[in-house]
Formats: structure tokens, sequence, C-alpha cells
């Protein structure tokens, strides 16, 4: 099953957002997001995650919570 990952975070720049196709493979939509942010963090200066959507749902709470 695929999902669509939006991801919206704050840079330099101003706000930022970035989405992406992700097929599941057995793993949680909040666990493949915090592998995604994590490679995004390697690849640009980021101030901090604003919102986080799997499919149009908010799951910003979860994700940060696996961050902490």
């Amino acid at each position: 099953m695929n999902i669509i990952i939006s991801i919206r975070y704050n840079s330099p720049a101003g706000i930022v957002l970035q989405q992406g196709e992700f097929h599941l493979k057995g793993r949680k939509p909040e666990q493949i997001t915090v592998d995604w942010w994590k490679d995004i963090q390697r690849e640009v200066y980021t101030e901090g995650l604003i919102e986080v959507k799997v499919n149009n749902e908010d799951i910003t709470n979860k994700v940060k919570a696996l961050l902490n």
C-alpha cells in the first residue's frame, strides 16, 4: 500500500512543503516519516518541523513523539 506524506517545516528561506509517495512495507507511516525527515535534515538546514500529514491526516504529534 502506498501513502502520500507531506512535511511542512521552517527553513532560513521560509516555510517549505515537501511531499513524497512511499510504500508501507509493513512499517507505520510515522516511522517512514521520521526516516524521511532525518534524510531531509541531512540534505538541508531546517529550523523545525511544523506539520506532517499522511493522506491528508495530521500525524504531527505522533512524529514529534518519535523524534524526542
